[in-house]
């Protein structure tokens, strides 16, 4: 490939992404009723991929869901039943739905600064480790072998973007 697996993925998520990004952007995460509402979206979306993850022994994760879970109970609320997430399981589709969670982990780190301070926050201020993010990304990058493994991995990673959208449509 031309030019490194995750830029190209970038490029070719970029639209989903932005999607994704205008759904959650309408939450005031300022609001408690706002916030709880923005935590019980991404509850819908995290656990399925990360149990996705999980059933393949990826361990390139640190995983947040119990984080959640202990936010939105410190908000007076159950964790909501995850959505389904369909797909291949194989390396490329794991490079996918890695590249969008812990790209979600990185936006965060941002926006944990939008919530109050007497608000739960685990879930937003579990940021990466110093070096992590371009650990990641390098990793993808040494495991990417060529054009087919990159369309496995932006289908992936669109459906993992389409699941956090329907998460907030939900």
């Amino acid at each position: 490939m031309p030019e490194s697996f995750h830029v190209a993925l970038r490029a070719a998520t970029a639209s989903d992404h932005g999607e994704v990004d205008s759904a959650y952007g309408g939450f005031d995460l300022a609001d408690r009723a706002g916030y709880a509402a923005f935590l019980t979206a991404h509850a819908r979306a995290l656990p399925a991929v990360e149990a996705a993850l999980a059933r393949t022994g990826e361990a390139g994760f640190r995983s947040r869901t119990p984080l959640l879970a202990v936010d939105l109970k410190a908000l007076g609320l159950d964790m909501p039943d995850p959505l389904p997430l369909a797909g291949p399981a194989g390396p490329a589709a794991r490079a996918g739905m890695l590249y969008v969670i812990e790209g979600s982990r990185l936006g965060g780190a941002l926006l944990a600064r939008q919530v109050p301070a007497d608000f739960p926050s685990s879930y937003l201020s579990a940021t990466h480790l110093p070096g992590e993010w371009r650990a990641l990304l390098a990793r993808l990058d040494a495991m990417a072998e060529g054009e087919g493994w990159l369309a496995e991995a932006v289908e992936s990673a669109r459906a993992t973007f389409a699941l956090y959208k329907t998460a907030v449509l939900s």
